[in-house]
């Protein structure tokens, strides 16, 4: 009840004509975002960061979430007409959808997706309201070695899923380790890895490191290997469902957010592999399994569905532990500590308004981009022919400003473009970006966490193990690690197919599940 309540006074905030404002402008941003290939709703906001100095953290928040779930919208958009995923949680909407827009249906497809994401941004939403304040209240009693725990898992769980294997998972999450390092000790007041430079002293600001491994990076990247090339564009009447495609979805709908919410929630990488396994769930429930591949609806409805529940998820983890399990979350998590705002147990009490307010302007984003993303599909498919030369050249402008921004030092500019090389190399790599800003957020509080745990136990490795939170959290740890082995004994003990099939048999999974996506594409790199 007492959610219910402060939910109440969150829209009470939500709905001021200021905030209103700032969550249309939100989800305007991230619809159009979201439409333009490579760019994600995570390098809109980290682009936005240093926009939003000069805001209210409350107006900004809302504005950054209506760009989170408009940028989830608006990658559907492209996936269906163009076979074009604007962002990463799209991809297995161009497995069906963009089959249904060649054969006369994008209409039936967008309008499944847009009533998905509209049904799965819903529940989730609630299931956050529900659930986010008992998690908070419970983290309260959680100690030092609890949450070096938690984010030793959020380190190991990300870089397991991300990227094309776990060596480069980790390869990338001690790239974002090394870059938190750099600056004073906060204990010792000790200078590390900033080679005699005082502009280093203070380290690398969270948002030069988001701009330039997420929007330098991504811009070089796609500027050296795509050519100018805006691909045809396809008609797209009213989107509409008859009887028969409302049959075939509104179980698919119901069922991604069960699947989405709780990935969302934990660190395992965001909505790619809960869209994926919903796709997987519809294609073995359905009684249309032979249209699958060739534009089954229920193959757009459940990930879309899956994918904005997830957004939901994430924020759960986010606000109550201070975790992000996405980009977009981490990138958010910078602005929080841009505000001098630390997300935890305690921000559900410190920051009721902000929090609340957060919370009710999702119902409201929701809703607006229900009501503009319909509509307003023709004009979305037309932002992808804005020149690449210009769309580039402008990201990396702004980016520089942005940078420029921060600390008005132009060192930040020179740090930003080393960044983005390094973001560039990444890409070449197939190093999966997630874990390096990961590591960079909570790389310096991990360690924080680790010496108190140790003070605590006055140096005795066993302070990290003595809680059965902790050691739970560490049997969850080690399961992860070994599963894979445990996979490959488990069938051969069983009689069943042996290690060698079951791994072609992933591969082929894999190939299929990318929708024959090159290394180029962001959810294959896992960005």
């Amino acid at each position: 009840m007492d959610s219910v309540n402060s939910l109440i006074d969150g829209f009470g905030t939500a709905l001021t004509p200021l905030n209103l404002l700032w969550a249309a402008v939100g989800v305007l941003l991230g619809t159009a975002i979201g439409v333009l290939p490579g760019i994600g709703p995570a390098m809109a906001v980290a682009l936005l960061l240093p926009v939003t100095y000069g805001l209210d953290p409350t107006a900004a928040f809302i504005m950054f979430a209506g760009i989170y779930y408009g940028g989830m919208f608006g990658g559907s958009t492209t996936s269906i007409l163009l076979n074009t995923p604007g962002e990463s949680a799209a991809v297995i909407a161009a497995i069906e959808g963009n089959p249904m827009a060649k054969a006369g249906r994008g209409s039936q497809a967008l309008a499944a997706a847009a009533v998905g994401h509209f049904a799965g941004g819903m529940i989730g939403t609630v299931l956050l309201v529900l659930l986010a304040p008992t998690v908070a209240s419970l983290a309260v009693d959680i100690g030092a070695p609890d949450y070096f725990a938690i984010m030793v898992l959020a380190f190991i769980a990300v870089t397991s899923v991300l990227g094309s294997s776990r060596v480069r998972g980790f390869a990338s999450l001690l790239i974002g380790l090394t870059l938190g390092l750099v600056g004073l000790d906060q204990m010792t007041g000790q200078q590390r890895l900033t080679f005699g430079s005082l502009q280093l002293s203070d380290g690398i600001d969270v948002v030069i490191v988001a701009v330039g491994l997420f929007a330098i990076g991504e811009a070089l990247w796609v500027a050296a290997h795509l050519r100018r090339d805006p691909g045809p564009s396809l008609p797209v009447g009213r989107p509409w469902l008859g009887r028969d495609e409302l049959r075939r979805t509104w179980k698919p709908w119901l069922r991604g957010p069960l699947i989405g919410f709780p990935f969302g929630a934990i660190p395992a990488g965001g909505a790619e592999i809960p869209t994926f396994l919903s796709y997987i769930t519809e294609k073995r429930l359905s009684k249309h399994r032979k249209e699958f591949g060739k534009g089954a609806v229920e193959g757009v409805a459940g990930p879309e569905s899956a994918a904005s529940a997830s957004a939901a998820g994430t924020l759960v983890s986010m606000l109550t532990l201070g975790l992000p399990t996405t980009a977009v979350a981490a990138v958010m998590l910078a602005a929080f500590q841009q505000y001098g705002i630390q997300p935890g147990p305690l921000l559900f009490e410190r920051e009721p308004e902000l929090v609340w307010g957060l919370i009710a302007s999702l119902f409201i984003g929701m809703a607006m981009l229900l009501v503009l993303n319909l509509p307003l599909a023709p004009v979305w498919s037309k932002l992808l022919r804005v020149p690449r030369p210009y769309l580039y050249a402008g990201i990396l402008f702004f980016a520089a400003v942005g940078a420029y921004a921060v600390g008005g030092q132009a060192v930040d500019v020179v740090i930003l473009l080393v960044i983005g090389l390094l973001g560039v190399l990444m890409r070449r790599y197939g190093l999966p970006v997630l874990p390096a800003i990961i590591g960079v957020i909570l790389g310096p509080n991990a360690e924080q966490q680790l010496r108190r745990a140790l003070q605590i136990s006055d140096g005795s490795v066993t302070g990290l193990v003595d809680t059965p939170f902790s050691v739970t959290v560490y049997a969850v740890i080690a399961t992860v690690l070994l599963w894979p082995l445990l996979k490959r004994l488990l069938p051969a003990r069983r009689g069943g197919p042996a290690p060698s099939a079951v791994a072609d048999g992933e591969r082929a999974t894999s190939a299929d599940g990318t929708g024959g996506k090159s290394e180029q594409d962001p959810a294959v790199r896992g960005d």
